[in-house]
């Protein structure tokens, strides 16, 4: 009994064994393919954009960093439009990123409620 009870343990320990080097191996290629993604992404920016308007959206991104995304996806995509010619300035930079706020920046309200 106790015999097939250790091989039974075992099966099982095997089999959770597989599994979770299964699921590392697809998150460590995940990680690879989100990397390699960013890496284009960056390349395509640091061509479309003069290094001030990097600097610009440097600097915001360690603010917002999700206005940043939201910019230089909009950055992306209009160049890839061509509505936008590279090499991008700051002060296009400044407008979108003025714009971009506006559209998403909500102001608080604060309510009082009376009994």
């Amino acid at each position: 009994m106790a015999e097939y009870y250790d091989d039974e343990l075992e099966e099982i320990k095997r089999r959770k064994l597989l599994e979770l080097q299964r699921r590392l191996a697809m998150e460590e290629e995940l990680r690879k393919k989100q990397q390699e993604e960013e890496a284009r992404r960056e390349a395509l920016l640091r061509s479309i954009l003069t290094p001030e308007a990097r600097e610009r959206l440097a600097n915001v991104k360690l603010v917002r960093p999700e206005l940043a995304r939201i910019v230089e996806d909009n950055l992306i995509a209009l160049v890839q439009s061509g509505q936008i010619k590279p090499p991008v300035d700051e002060e296009t930079v400044k407008k979108i990123l003025a714009l971009i706020y506006e559209r998403t920046h909500r102001e608080p309200r604060i309510r009082i409620k009376r009994k």
